[in-house]
């Protein structure tokens, strides 16, 4: 898969964490991985979500692209769940993310892990995206697949 496909799985990360399937949350950094094993019993379904995400996204319309993304979308979900969590623990925002949730929105806590875990995917240092719009990101790597919320 190539970087615009893992953009835009990134992309798709925010939005499994705006729908509020993926359970993750933020705490002031004092808190730090008190929440990393709720986070890894949501593994799982966060995995489940952004292969789901990734194979509607990529396929559009198309049954047959649909078969054929299942497996390479189930594979790149594994590690984009792994970033997702390991970022939220290691930030500290996990009760901010969670907060975020279960007020049915994505906010700065949402954003700032899923645009460290894009850095990662991209080697790069893991602050490097925080002054770019995740919709810029979207805009500039194609993002019409994505809910209308998060569409540039």
């Amino acid at each position: 898969m190539g970087p615009a496909a893992r953009i835009r799985l990134g992309l798709l990360t925010a939005t499994a964490l705006a729908s509020g399937t993926a359970s993750l949350g933020a705490s002031p950094p004092a808190e730090a991985g008190l929440l990393r094993p709720v986070l890894l019993l949501m593994r799982p379904q966060l995995e489940t979500r952004l292969a789901k995400l990734c194979v509607e996204t990529g396929a559009g319309d198309s049954a047959e692209l649909a078969h054929s993304l299942q497996d390479p979308c189930r594979k790149l979900a594994v590690p984009t769940s792994k970033c997702l969590i390991e970022e939220t623990d290691n930030t500290g925002r996990g009760m901010g993310v969670l907060t975020e949730m279960l007020g049915g929105h994505f906010g700065d806590d949402s954003e700032v892990v899923v645009k460290r875990c894009l850095a990662r995917m991209f080697g790069l240092p893991s602050d490097s995206l925080r002054e770019v719009p995740l919709r810029e990101l979207g805009k500039r790597f194609g993002a019409k697949g994505l809910p209308a919320g998060l569409r540039p």
